[in-house]
């Protein structure tokens, strides 16, 4: 497993989302596996994703962006909480954010070394 990070812009305001060790454990403790919490925020063939799960991944990113940056550049930045969170995600749109979480997720577990067959 590798970080993976991404920007996304909302409203003229960027902001970054980490899919790590860190998360991967925040998400383990609240929803038993990730592979069970992706189901959840899935949104494949147009289900309808979790809005709790969806809430609960996205803080967890966010705000494991904002504590790195704090960390490497000694900034104080506020962590966000999850209404905040909620209601980037009603302008980002519900839909548009699984896809986002669906694809950290999926960057995060790519084997960076080719497997010998």
């Amino acid at each position: 497993m590798k970080d993976y990070k991404f920007e996304f812009e909302i409203e003229n305001e960027k902001y970054a989302l980490v899919f790590n060790l860190n998360v991967m454990e925040a998400i383990q403790k609240q929803y038993g596996t990730v592979q069970k919490w992706g189901k959840l925020t899935d949104n494949k063939g147009g289900k309808e994703p979790n809005a709790k799960a969806l809430i609960f991944g996205f803080t967890e990113m966010i705000n494991e962006a904002i504590e790195i940056e704090n960390d490497e550049k000694g900034n104080n930045k506020p962590l966000l909480t999850q209404k905040q969170v909620g209601r980037l995600i009603t302008r980002v749109g519900v839909q548009e954010t699984a896809k986002k979480l669906n694809k950290a997720i999926t960057e995060s577990v790519k084997d960076d070394h080719p497997k010998n067959i």
